[in-house]
C-alpha cells in the first residue's frame, strides 16, 4: 500500500505477524498485507509525520533478517527515541560487538523497515550523517524533523 508522506511516497507490506516492509518511492500497488494492519500503519504514519507521534506501537515481522540484523535493529529500535541518534560505533557496543561498527552499517543499509525502525537516527562519528537508503536530504528532512538538527533556511527537496 501507498502512502503520501513530506518526503515522497512509502509503499508498506505487512504480513500477519505485523510491518514488514517500508519502502521509499513505488507506484500504488494494491494492498500487501492484512488491511486492518495496513490501515494502522497509515494511521501511524501520519501521526508522525503531523508531529503527533514520536513512538510506534505496531507489531513488527523481523522473520526477514539474520540473527544479527534482527539484534542490532531491535536496538535501535528499544533505545534510540525520537529526537536521538546513536553512532555506529555505539550501537555496535550496545548489542555487545564494539568491533562492529562496520556491520552495524550494513544492517542500517539493508533494514527493511526504515523510519518506523529508525535507522535515520544513526550517524557516524564526528557528526557526519553517514549513509541513508532514502538520501541524504530525506535522513537530513527526518532528523530536522525530531528536532535533532536545526530547520534550513532553504526548503529541503526530499520528494
Amino acid at each position: 500500500m501507498r502512502v503520501q508522506t513530506p518526503i515522497g511516497p512509502l509503499v508498506v507490506a505487512a504480513t500477519e505477524d505485523g510491518l514488514a516492509g517500508v519502502a521509499f518511492g513505488g507506484d500504488d500497488r494494491e494492498p500487501d498485507g492484512p488491511p486492518e494492519a495496513l490501515a494502522e500503519v497509515r494511521r501511524q504514519l501520519e501521526e508522525y509525520f503531523a508531529g503527533r507521534r514520536r513512538v510506534f506501537e505496531l507489531p513488527l515481522d523481523w522473520s526477514s533478517m539474520s540473527p544479527f540484523h534482527r539484534q542490532v535493529l531491535r536496538a535501535l529500535f528499544d533505545e534510540v527515541g525520537f529526537g536521538h541518534t546513536a553512532t555506529y560505533g555505539e550501537l555496535a557496543a550496545l548489542v555487545g560487538h564494539p568491533d562492529a561498527s562496520r556491520a552495524v552499517g550494513i544492517a542500517m543499509a539493508t533494514n527493511p523497515i526504515p523510519i518506523v525502525v529508525p535507522c535515520h537516527r544513526v550517524v557516524a562519528s564526528g557528526g557526519q550523517l553517514g549513509g541513508f537508503g532514502g538520501g541524504l536530504e530525506t535522513k537530513r528532512w527526518l532528523l530536522t524533523h525530531e528536532g535533532v538538527l536545526p530547520p534550513t533556511l532553504f526548503p529541503i527537496n526530499a520528494g
